[in-house]
């Protein structure tokens, strides 16, 4: 039985610890928030299954592992939609969604009768769209306390408020999944700043998350329960936290607008950022350095790859398997 601390408490944190837990090792937890999301950026993260979407902009290694998430999050957390993803343009941006649709895959093409079909609410207000009917969606937050929850049916804890600076783990093992706090033992990590409003309405019904292909405003609209929606898309190359700007909540809630004019009475309820960790590639990466394994550069996908990154860290260090994603210290300076 391995002896692991797991640091970091957001999404790749509390699954590696599950994934460990759940294989028999002796798991603590530490965080050095004050609470469940306080210094995780997946308190803030759209929480869209979508690896096939995401081939869009990202290498074939996001969607391949990310494959397994929608399986994952389904069997753990209650209310996961399995209701795939549409993709739509403007009619004047239409040529847009032909070169999406070059660099991804498992989608079928869509009329406006078949957009209304699948949101009765955009009916007429598009005439072309992309499906992606296997992907789903998930409230991020609900996900990060259910996570928490089977922790706790393992017998284990999350310790909150500890600084690794003044409390340096003792375990034989230690996962570091700090994200862009990790900076320090992670020199080419990088910060990406993502901005996100949260609004309620009564005016619009969405089933499943909306994407919106624009030149300058690309934007996603995730329906979650109650009349909420979350908006977002923002990507700035900045290790700024917390600062959300005016020009990117017009930018945000514009593109809504261009979605749906309803969205314009909109309630808003939370504006919220933070920086995800990326490494110069945008691809994750778990790296061992001694006793310490390194998993991050989630990059945007936070809850995409979580899954699948979990399970070879609880695999590499319980039974020694290699996976080519593993690399050790040498691999790293070579």
């Amino acid at each position: 039985m391995a002896d692991v601390t797991v640091i970091g408490a957001g999404v790749a944190g509390l699954t590696c610890a599950l994934a460990l837990a759940e294989r028999g090792a002796s798991v603590e937890v530490i965080d050095r928030g004050e609470r469940l999301g306080a210094e995780a950026c997946s308190w803030y993260a759209g929480g869209m299954l979508a690896p096939w979407c995401e081939r869009e902009s990202a290498e074939p290694l996001v969607a391949e592992l990310g494959e397994e998430a929608i399986d994952y999050w389904a069997e753990r957390v209650p209310g996961v939609m399995r209701k795939g993803t549409l993709v739509v343009a403007p009619a004047r941006d239409v040529p847009d969604l032909a070169r999406f649709a070059r660099r991804t895959e498992r989608f079928g093409w869509v009329d406006g009768e078949r957009i209304a079909t699948l949101e009765p609410d955009l009916a007429g207000r598009f005439s072309k769209g992309l499906f992606f009917s296997e992907e789903g969606h998930l409230d991020p937050r609900d996900a990060l306390d259910a996570l928490s929850e089977a922790l706790a049916r393992q017998g284990i804890s999350i310790r909150f408020g500890v600084e690794v600076e003044n409390e340096a783990p003792s375990s034989p093992t230690i996962v570091d999944c700090r994200g862009f706090g990790a900076r320090d033992a992670l020199p080419d990590l990088r910060g990406v700043k993502g901005e996100m409003v949260l609004v309620r309405t009564k005016d619009v019904t969405l089933s499943r998350p909306v994407r919106l292909l624009h030149p300058r405003h690309p934007v996603y609209i995730v329906p979650r329960d109650d009349g909420l929606f979350m908006i977002g898309a923002t990507m700035i190359e900045s290790s700024e936290r917390g600062r959300v700007t005016a020009r990117a909540m017009l930018e945000l809630l514009g593109a809504a607008y261009a979605v749906h004019p309803a969205f314009a009475e909109a309630e808003i309820i939370e504006i919220g950022a933070d920086v995800r960790p990326a490494f110069p590639d945008n691809l994750p990466r778990i790296s061992r350095r001694g006793r310490t394994f390194h998993v991050n550069g989630l990059f945007r996908h936070g809850f995409l790859l979580a899954p699948a990154l979990a399970r070879r860290v609880a695999a590499t260090v319980l039974h020694g398997t290699h996976y080519p994603e593993v690399m050790d210290e040498d691999q790293l300076q070579r």
